[in-house]
């Protein structure tokens, strides 16, 4: 913000505590965040994770790699400058909806450690919780739905994460899962225990049946 701008733009607070809001929706919002190599199986991952939530009752919205790329950061390409941009606005849109109450699912390669904790600290650390698809490379070419990797390798695809341009893992995830070796049932139900064991203050949270 610059001092021209500065007096101009002022914060301002609602008159809907966090507190109520987590009484209206009966859970603590927080952001699941799913970071892997293209074709890891994050999206497919998220989007089943969020069909059971809703039906569980849950008020949740998944943010997905592809989709905002196709409005909110279709300004963005994939150097390393633009990567974290396009961390740094999810985090900011992941916040907000956390402060609506929603639970979110970001599905991300987000492949640069310090782009994550970037996103971890605009967040809120005790909201984030990051779960690493240590899908095997090998996994996600021969998958591949893109054809992105056989492009990747042809060359003309630049700064490819994986091929052309680096993913750092994390270094202490709070899942790890491996969608080569776990069924989209299992996989699910392990983001779900993650989830759970985030809403031990909920009252309704156990209670609420499905819908």
């Amino acid at each position: 913000m610059t001092e021209k701008t500065a007096p101009l733009i002022a914060w301002h607070g609602g008159q809907v505590s966090a507190a109520q809001r987590r009484a209206l929706l009966d859970q603590i919002p927080l952001t699941l965040w799913l970071t892997g190599l293209s074709a890891s199986g994050k999206s497919t991952l998220a989007f089943a994770l969020e069909r059971e939530l809703i039906a569980q009752g849950r008020a949740c919205y998944v943010l997905d790699g592809d989709n905002v790329r196709h409005g909110l950061n279709r300004d963005l390409g994939f150097s390393a400058a633009d990567r974290a941009e396009n961390i740094r606005r999810i985090a900011e849109v992941a916040r907000l909806m956390n402060d609506a109450g929603l639970i979110v699912i970001t599905a991300f390669i987000s492949p640069y450690r310090n782009d994550r904790a970037m996103a971890r600290e605009i967040i809120g650390q005790a909201n984030v919780r990051e779960v690493y698809l240590n899908t095997p490379l090998a996994v996600c070419e021969a998958r591949d739905p893109k054809g992105l990797y056989r492009q990747a390798r042809a060359g003309r695809v630049a700064q490819f994460t994986g091929i052309s341009s680096p993913y750092e893992a994390p270094e202490r995830p709070d899942l790890t899962l491996d969608t080569a070796r776990h069924s989209l049932e299992d996989a699910v139900a392990q983001l779900l225990a993650v989830i759970h064991a985030g809403q031990e203050r909920s009252v309704g949270w156990a209670a609420k049946p499905n819908v």
